[in-house]
């Protein structure tokens, strides 16, 4: 697992780390399972905050997962509530960092499963596009749903991404039940440089031996 820890806030463009080498950033719908998502692939239960209220996570988060590299999460989007002045302020943190940003290596967005695609998350597919950097789906809260309706949502998410022409792929993801951590996983070590994890053990049970003497 990748083993990240905090290390900054920030809430300017101007404040962001200047020695970062790669970073990747986490974006999606507020309460989407954004931050859930951060701390299952980062084995951290409180790494990113997870709110019952959503739009909470205002500023840019920075935690290190190597040195000078990054995970990223930023402000949850669409959340009506927030009032308009806040909300500009989020898109412009959100716009300004992911249009000129020279160490971001690529967007993981976070999609409820059951409502993929909203206009919002175009929006941001569509914008994002541009600057030819590529974006990983996670479609997110996976276990709410059968495996035919997942099989479907699946197929039909990197049917759309082809359609945009979106460089990009897609995958199933449940914090939950941990579905779908592994492939997460290797698409982010993929893209900061980060070397494969050892190969889990496996454990094997040998029975005892009897003792001389001993009846079976």
């Amino acid at each position: 697992m990748l083993n990240a820890s905090f290390f900054i806030t920030v809430a300017n463009i101007a404040d962001l780390p200047l020695d970062s080498i790669a970073e990747v950033a986490f974006a999606g719908r507020s309460n989407a399972g954004k931050s859930s998502a951060i701390n299952t692939i980062a084995l951290h239960k409180r790494l990113a905050f997870v709110s019952k209220t959503p739009g909470r996570t205002q500023h840019l988060n920075f935690f290190q997962v190597a040195e000078q590299r990054f995970l990223v999460d930023l402000p949850g989007y669409g959340y009506a509530r927030a009032p308009l002045e806040q909300q500009r302020g989020w898109q412009s943190l959100i716009g300004g960092y992911l249009a000129s940003r020279p160490p971001l290596r690529g967007l993981v967005l976070i999609m409820d499963a059951r409502h993929p695609f909203t206009d919002l998350d175009i929006q941001l597919l569509e914008w994002f596009r541009v600057n030819g950097k590529p974006v990983h789906i996670l479609l997110s809260k996976a276990d709410k749903l059968n495996r035919s309706e997942c099989t479907l949502t699946l197929m039909k998410a990197r049917s759309r991404l082809e359609e945009m022409g979106i460089n990009g792929t897609a995958q199933l993801f449940s914090s939950p039940k941990r579905t779908g951590v592994d492939e997460a996983e290797a698409v982010i070590r993929q893209w900061l440089d980060l070397p494969k994890p050892p190969p889990k053990e496996r454990i094997v049970s040998v029975p005892d031996k009897k003792k001389p003497g001993s009846r079976g």
